[in-house]
């Protein structure tokens, strides 16, 4: 299967609905899909990737990698569910809502945007919006 999505923690987790959305936001945007693999995760995970990896010694909600440069995506995406929790607290938005953005958002990385400047942090978070306002229309409520 081109897509894989594994859950390492205890949190139950609609994976069907997280599978479609990476799918529809690459296809969407003109790209297909080699093979991904999505990790859904704890803070724990996470912290030790993104220290490993991108030598930062904290938790975050989603470290994505990208292995091939054309339109058939060859990558992984780590999410740590613990900082989702938190991060929606925080925001005051639904659980469930929150995991769905940082799931476009890391989709969105594996295409090739990029949040590390003002311009592509705005550009990102109107596809974020696009994608999610899509979903909520697509089945008239929040997406659970």
């Amino acid at each position: 299967m081109p897509l894989q999505i594994f859950n390492t923690t205890r949190k139950e987790l609609h994976e069907e609905l997280l599978e479609r959305t990476v799918i529809d936001v690459l296809d969407s945007e003109g790209f297909g899909v080699e093979s991904i693999v999505a990790v859904y995760c704890g803070k724990k995970m996470i912290r030790k990737i993104n220290r490993e990896f991108l030598q930062h010694d904290y938790a975050t909600d989603t470290i994505t990698f990208r292995y091939s440069d054309n339109r058939e995506i060859d990558g992984e995406f780590y999410i740590s569910l613990d900082v989702i929790e938190e991060n929606a607290r925080r925001f005051e938005v639904d659980f469930k809502l929150e995991l769905l953005r940082v799931t476009i958002h890391s989709a969105l990385h594996l295409i090739g945007y990029d949040d590390q400047t003002v311009d592509g942090r705005l550009q990102m978070q109107q596809k974020e919006e696009f994608y999610l306002n899509r979903y909520s229309e697509a089945n008239n409520q929040t997406p659970s």
